[in-house]
């Protein structure tokens, strides 16, 4: 956020906005059983029972013991939901996460509710505009936790040979695909970059700066299923003259011949609803930068930079994407429009051309909170423009997400871009 001084909220907001991102955590574990909430697939991705138990530690931790006379409800568990804040205190190993039987599923939603009972109590009275800014980091926090609840209980379940459904009610949308061309962007200096005055932003975020854009074009919607099956057909994952070096390495190593969750013959993909057949026009999901980077290459393209990806979508509004809200829990395919860029935010987060480091006169937040963006900027890259599994209000133009170039559990596509 841009700075722990200021709310961006008025207190009674922000307590409907807490408890609201609190039942909806609740909300997307209830298809779950206990034992699903505890096993952890990857060294990647976390137990939907810690995800619960951290995003409640996150509010004890940084909120509620600021109070005269706090006691933790087990310290224990400081160390046990820690995530990597060094500067708290030592923490369970991210890879053993799925060890902890104890404490149960039924403990952690206690604690919950305790955490839960503390806050609207503070809520409740008055407080520094400093902790008020706080607690809504750690909303905005929670709701990137609840993107990761889907993401890895999505790994989880296609590990099991079973291939369970997380939900067999998921709403499904049949559309034909709007058609693909290039839009030219705008060129020359730009202002990149939050604007701190116009609501919560994290710290990376900004501060807002001149960016030049050399003459480009901007594909207008993702690539679809169709598109991408095409690459693979041409044998894209055999040429190595596509890929960079570790893209290479990688694609070897693992044996990839198409996007996470496809099956061999690229016609059925496991989705949070079970396995389905491949919709062709849906954007295509789950693949890394290196499969994103690849195929922008075969297709005489690259990808767009976060800066002429900005750009584009400060004019749009957020509000019209697919996102976690809509329920269907996997891309859809935008409504032909006559004009402009479709599907900027939500339905798949699109790789971009840029890694994720700071911007110019970057300040992270001080003390322990300053651990939460800053100390990654090395060897991501950025991703831009929300998910199917992102909660509604979530992102905006300047939101910037970042992985591993080999990581492909989230729901991550691409859009092409061109040079002018």
């Amino acid at each position: 956020m841009t700075s722990a001084t200021a709310p961006e909220l008025p207190a009674s907001a922000l307590l409907a906005a807490y408890l609201r991102t609190r039942r909806n955590s609740l909300r997307l574990a209830a298809p779950l059983t206990a034992e699903d909430t505890t096993v952890q697939s990857m060294a990647d991705a976390s137990p939907t029972k810690w995800h619960l138990a951290h995003t409640t530690w996150f509010f004890e931790e940084f909120i509620l013991q600021q109070q005269p006379g706090y006691r933790f409800a087990d310290p224990r568990w400081r160390f046990l939901f820690n995530s990597y804040y060094q500067s708290v205190g030592p923490m369970h190993a991210r890879l053993h996460r799925g060890l902890l039987s104890r404490p149960t599923l039924t403990e952690v939603l206690a604690y919950r509710t305790a955490i839960d009972t503390a806050m609207q109590v503070l809520l409740q009275a008055p407080m520094a505009p400093a902790l008020l800014a706080q607690v809504e980091l750690g909303v905005q926090h929670e709701q990137q936790h609840q993107e990761l609840i889907l993401t890895d209980i999505k790994h989880l379940f296609w590990c099991n040979p079973l291939l369970p459904a997380y939900r067999t009610d998921l709403l499904q949308h049949a559309q034909a695909a709007p058609t693909q061309r290039f839009i030219d962007g705008h060129s020359g200096i730009v202002e990149i970059g939050a604007d701190v005055d116009r609501g919560f932003v994290f710290d990376c975020e900004s501060p807002r700066h001149r960016a030049l854009l050399q003459p480009h074009a901007l594909a207008r919607r993702p690539v679809n299923n169709a598109e991408y099956r095409q690459f693979i057909v041409d044998g894209g994952y055999r040429q190595p003259q596509l890929w960079l070096s570790e893209g290479w390495a990688t694609v070897q190593e693992q044996g990839w011949t198409g996007p996470l969750y496809w099956d061999a013959e690229a016609q059925t993909e496991f989705t949070l609803g079970g396995v389905r057949q491949i919709d062709p026009v849906a954007p295509v999901c789950h693949i890394s930068y290196y499969e994103a980077d690849a195929y922008a290459r075969w297709a005489g393209a690259r990808l767009p930079t976060e800066a002429e990806w900005e750009h584009a979508a400060a004019g749009v509004n957020p509000a019209a994407g697919h996102y976690v809200d809509g329920d269907a829990l996997h891309p859809q395919v935008a409504q032909e429009s006559e004009t402009g860029l479709l599907q900027l935010y939500g339905d798949v987060w699109e790789w971009t051309a840029s890694p994720y480091v700071n911007y110019p006169g970057f300040r992270p937040l001080p003390g322990a909170l300053g651990e939460y963006n800053g100390k990654f900027m090395c060897g991501q890259w950025v991703l831009r423009g929300g998910s199917c599994a992102t909660p509604a209000g979530h992102v905006r133009a300047s939101y910037r997400n970042f992985f591993y170039p080999r990581d492909r559990w989230q729901f991550s596509g691409l859009r092409l871009a061109q040079d002018r």
